[in-house]
């Protein structure tokens, strides 16, 4: 490859800096404002489901609209980056882990659900990192569906249905319940999953050294 070829291919890549990249940072910019706006909303750590309340709510469904949008204009236009594929997934557990927190700080949601899905969710990162020297493993459709339920759970919990139908926050609760139960389910896939990852590459390897 000449050096012209060379600048001509570096510049055809794309940079940090494009439209899908922006949206993700501006998705961790937005979750110290949604967290500052749930403790406004409480200031004895008791919602009032006031305004501060609803601004929280617009900005959750805000940050999750550009989850979608980065991914769709990223995957449109050629714009996937390495940065991207690190930083989108981060955003997506800070915004995620934000809420789940700050719902049972406030009482709101209990705390032995807000500990499994963490634990399932950050334990299912630091697997992909023990195993990625034998390979990759895929995002299945049950982690994509997870993702979904556990965004509609969230949102439900986040808007202030007390006051508006009581009984709307037993339908936030069963939401949540199927969430969990994904959630576990998916975490055992990606378990059983990473083992058989393992596995192969340490006979692929064994194979490798016995040639």
């Amino acid at each position: 490859m000449t050096s012209t070829e060379a600048t001509a291919a570096g510049s055809s890549s794309p940079g940090i800096w494009n439209l899908p990249n922006i949206l993700t940072m501006l998705r961790i910019a937005l979750v110290p404002f949604f967290v500052w706006f749930l403790l406004a909303d409480a200031p004895g750590l008791s919602s009032e489901s006031g305004p501060w309340r609803w601004a929280a709510v617009v900005a959750f469904a805000v940050a999750i609209y550009t989850d979608k949008l980065d991914g769709d204009i990223a995957r449109s236009r050629g714009l996937v980056t390495n940065f991207g594929k690190i930083a989108d997934p981060i955003a997506d557990k800070l915004l995620i882990g934000s809420a789940l927190v700050m719902l049972s700080i406030l009482n709101e949601l209990p705390w032995w659900v807000t500990i499994v899905i963490l634990v399932r969710e950050w334990g299912i990162t630091a697997l992909r990192f023990l195993v990625i020297r034998y390979g990759v493993i895929p995002a299945s459709r049950g982690g994509k569906l997870k993702t979904v339920v556990q965004t509609a759970a969230i949102f439900l919990y986040l808007l202030p249905l007390g006051a508006l139908a009581p009984w709307l926050v037993w339908v936030a609760f069963a939401v949540m319940m199927v969430a969990v139960l994904i959630t576990v389910w998916t975490g055992v896939e990606y378990v059983i999953e990473a083992l058989r990852i393992r596995s192969q590459g340490k006979r692929a390897g064994k194979t490798t050294a016995g040639n």
